[in-house]
């Protein structure tokens, strides 16, 4: 791995099937709760593949104009400039629509001529239709836990898409990321990731979002770098999980006992 290389630890076959999808000119779809790893593995994989890669944070502003490309007043002159998505298929790079979900449906609309045999895409206010380059490759995310009952893709879109799910790794897998992304000793790191477990076994708490491998990553950070323990925990991630007085009691009292 080369120090500029993005450490990723592979728990199936998930490179395979990119690089497969990559070569097939085939759009990927990547499924799974908010920090399991999917935007770096992206990054992890456009890295491997020597390929420019853009990534956009989907809101539920983003418009189709947004990724396309809009005129712009320069001086005396009205300018078109290309949006990210136009880049992307003009110049051959990976575009990343991370929680495309999220995005307003005009987006979803754009897409589509790109996610089947056209691999096109239509500019609307230059009356062109864009051929995508040989080495163009559209990735998307979302979580289908947190839309569930409130923005979802539908199954028409989701079956434009090759698709892979992300979940949290066993746990052995997970103090390897731990010690690997931090350099923490061993130890700790297997409390670390008990704790994660715990907690994501506890439903009845009704968490919007529980533990990601993103937060116990953050926690031994704190660690490593000289915070103490529980207060490491406390903060990176019994805060971030709820606002409720009572659980993140509750929370506290529970990690306190395993760290």
């Amino acid at each position: 791995m080369t120090p500029q290389q993005p450490y990723y630890l592979p728990i199936d076959k998930e490179i395979d099937v990119f690089e497969k999808t990559f070569e097939n000119k085939m759009p990927l779809l990547l499924k799974g709760p908010t920090g399991t790893g999917k935007s770096r593995f992206i990054e992890y994989m456009a890295d491997k593949l020597n390929k420019k890669l853009i990534t956009v944070a989907c809101h539920e502003e983003t418009s189709a104009t947004d990724l396309i490309g809009r005129y712009i007043i320069k001086g005396t002159e009205t300018v078109w400039i290309d949006g990210p998505l136009t880049k992307a298929v003009r110049e051959g790079y990976i575009i990343y629509l991370d929680e495309i979900a999220e995005a307003r449906p005009d987006v979803i609309v754009a897409i589509h001529p790109l996610t089947d045999h056209r691999r096109e895409l239509y500019i609307d206010k230059l009356g062109e239709s864009l051929k995508a380059h040989p080495d163009f490759m559209l990735v998307a995310s979302f979580n289908p836990g947190y839309q569930r009952g409130f923005k979802e893709l539908k199954p028409s879109t989701k079956q434009r898409f090759v698709a892979v799910s992300f979940n949290y790794p066993e746990a052995k897998l997970e103090q390897e990321i731990l010690i690997n992304e931090t350099g923490i000793e061993t130890g700790t790191a297997k409390k670390l990731v008990n704790i994660g477990n715990k907690i994501r076994n506890l439903t009845e708490l009704g968490l919007s979002e529980t533990v990601s491998t993103r937060l116990l990553v953050d926690a031994a950070k704190l660690i490593k770098s000289g915070l103490p323990k529980r207060l490491s925990v406390h903060v990176a991630v019994v805060e971030p999980l709820s606002d409720e007085p009572e659980i993140i009691q509750a929370l506290r009292d529970l990690t306190d006992l395993l760290i």
